[in-house]
C-alpha cells in the first residue's frame, strides 16, 4: 500500500502540478513519496494543500500565480525550485522578458544579491532550454 492519501483534493492537486510543472519531475516525486513514509508527507501537502487548494482558487489566474511564485522562490533564493516554476510561469504564459523585470523587481525589494542569484538561475534554465549550453 501506498505511503500517499489520494484523495480528491489530491488528485485535483496533481492536475494542476502536473498542467503547470513539468510532469515527468513530478511524478517521479510523487512516486518516490508513495514509497517513503519520511517524504510522503511533504509530497502530501505539497500536491493536496498548495496545488489542490491554494493553485485551485479563483481570483488569480494561473500566469499570476506563477509570477508570484517565481518572486517568492527568488525572494527566497531557492534556484533549484526557481527554475521548475519558470518553467511553470512560461507555460502558463510569461514570456522571458516578464520574468526578467519580475526578477528584476524582486531585486529592488529582497535586494541585490538575492536577485542576482535568480536572475542567474534564470539565465541557466533559459540558455538550456533555448538550447545554448
Amino acid at each position: 500500500m501506498g505511503e500517499l492519501d489520494k484523495n480528491d483534493q489530491f488528485k485535483r492537486g496533481l492536475k494542476i502540478r502536473t498542467e503547470v510543472l513539468d510532469a515527468g519531475r513530478v511524478n517521479k516525486a510523487v512516486e518516490e513519496a508513495d514509497n517513503d513514509p519520511f517524504l510522503a508527507p511533504f509530497q502530501q501537502a505539497a500536491t493536496e494543500w498548495g496545488w489542490g487548494m491554494v493553485w485551485d482558487r479563483p481570483g488569480l489566474d494561473r500566469k499570476v500565480k506563477s509570477m508570484l511564485s517565481v518572486c517568492l522562490l527568488a525572494a527566497l533564493d531557492k534556484p533549484v525550485e526557481l527554475q521548475h516554476h519558470i518553467d511553470g510561469a512560461i507555460t502558463n504564459g510569461c514570456t522571458k522578458e516578464e520574468i526578467r523585470e519580475v526578477l528584476l523587481h524582486v531585486s529592488v525589494y529582497a535586494g541585490m544579491p538575492a536577485g542576482l542569484n535568480a536572475a542567474r538561475a534564470a539565465k541557466e534554465f533559459f540558455d538550456e532550454t533555448e538550447g545554448k549550453s
